[in-house]
């Protein structure tokens, strides 16, 4: 198998906005601005100011100075990463030509084109995108609110979240019990859940081998479910219960201040518990007025919102049509939105939409798996083209192609999202 690395990525994505620049005429640069400055938001600016030679005045609101991708986070829980390799600064991007302001976005005024700062003042646009990844849905999970994020992490906003719920995991008395209250659909990172579960595991086994891990899941199956439960079985044999529907798993509540978790009447007492709510998207795409209540409707052509041609919503924020919500397809998303923004503010090539992603998974050591799809803009969604999957009984020497594949691929989609 071919491993995708960091110069492969690069240049495969770089040929794909190739296009010649024309100065906007009448008042100066055109601006652009970007908030959130994850796998959308980040590739959206680099990619505008990059592109556009410095016809477009590019600024990237995002608050903090080190992103921790919530991609590759679960290796950190398992031992395969330290928390360093999973942070990347924006020296990169402010390098190459983006504006990068260090604060919040606390409104957008759409009628006078403005995005507000926590710190004081505000930053005009001509086209606005918004990428603030997720948010949680209140009382999705009764008992827990974000109050009780520290007792019971999520852990889907990577960075210290992360590093707490490991600490707890490390700190799990002998025999002990951890339980996940997995999210209902559609939620960031499909497989994500269960790629934690394996990561939990794979540490466990290693440290505290009589410990037991029970998910409590809303949903009558999972990305990947089949490949997920054969590595189970063959690598953590009797340490992981999975309770669906059918057992109860849809009716879950939890007492943080007992760490206890009741499902469908059964009370477990927890020493860790990882509650992922239901999600939906950042709290500032909600309060520029451009969702349904959970998630901003765009258009496949351009990733513009349904509400607002100047405003567009990239990645696990919008709701696009068949994409899954994961850091590569925020990336594929991203290049095209910029490639259509810098058409329309500077009259340069405009290509069709084409979108991909793969989401790669790791079971155990060199056991990993993947999926991905291939889409195109249809006027209803993003649709898909056609996909593909890791398949159960592969052998080892593919698994270690396709975890190594994966490294790959991180590689490169950092360095596209940072320079």
């Amino acid at each position: 198998m071919m491993k995708l690395d960091r110069r492969m990525f690069l240049g495969a994505t770089a040929a794909t906005l190739a296009a010649p620049m024309v100065n906007a005429a009448g008042h100066g640069r055109p601006r652009v601005v970007v908030v959130g400055g994850g796998a959308g938001g980040a590739t959206a600016a680099r990619y505008i100011a990059k592109d556009s030679d410095g016809a477009v005045d590019v600024t990237l609101i995002e608050p903090t100075r080190t992103y921790y991708t919530c991609f590759f986070s679960n290796l950190y829980l398992g031992g395969f990463k330290e928390i360093d390799d999973i942070g990347h600064s924006y020296g990169g991007l402010a390098a190459s030509g983006v504006n990068v302001v260090h604060d919040w976005a606390v409104d957008v005024d759409r009628a006078g084109k403005t995005v507000s700062l926590a710190g004081g003042g505000s930053m005009p646009y001509d086209k606005l995108i918004l990428s603030p990844g997720i948010d949680f849905v209140d009382g999705s999970v009764p008992g827990w609110d974000l109050s009780a994020q520290n007792a019971m992490p999520h852990a889907y906003k990577a960075g210290s979240q992360t590093e707490l719920l490991k600490a707890q995991i490390m700190a799990m008395p002998e025999g002990g019990t951890y339980v996940m209250v997995a999210p209902p659909n559609p939620y960031r990172c499909p497989p994500g859940p269960y790629e934690r579960i394996s990561m939990v595991a794979h540490q466990l086994k290693a440290n505290n081998p009589t410990a037991k891990i029970i998910i409590a899941d809303p949903k009558p199956k999972f990305s990947k479910q089949g490949l997920f439960e054969e590595g189970w079985e063959k690598h953590y044999g009797g340490m992981i219960e999975r309770l669906g529907p059918d057992f109860g798993g849809e009716n879950v509540s939890v007492d943080p201040g007992a760490m206890t978790v009741d499902i469908d009447g059964e009370v477990v007492q927890a020493d860790v518990c990882n509650v992922i709510p239901a999600m939906k998207a950042g709290r500032i795409a909600e309060i520029a007025g451009v969702t349904d209540g959970n998630w901003a409707p765009v258009n496949a052509a351009d990733m513009s919102t349904k509400a607002d041609p100047d405003v567009y919503v990239l990645g696990d924020a919008s709701s696009q049509g068949d994409m899954p919500k994961s850091g590569f397809s925020a990336n594929s998303q991203a290049k095209v939105c910029a490639n259509a923004v810098r058409g329309a503010l500077t009259g340069s090539t405009v290509f069709p939409a084409r979108f991909s992603n793969t989401c790669w998974s790791l079971i155990d050591t060199n056991d990993g798996v993947k999926v991905g799809a291939t889409y195109e803009a249809t006027e209803e969604k993003i649709a898909k083209i056609d996909g593909f999957v890791s398949q159960t009984g592969e052998d080892a020497a593919l698994r270690k192609a396709t975890y190594e594949e994966s490294e790959g691929w991180y590689a490169g989609i950092t360095a596209d999202m940072f320079g």
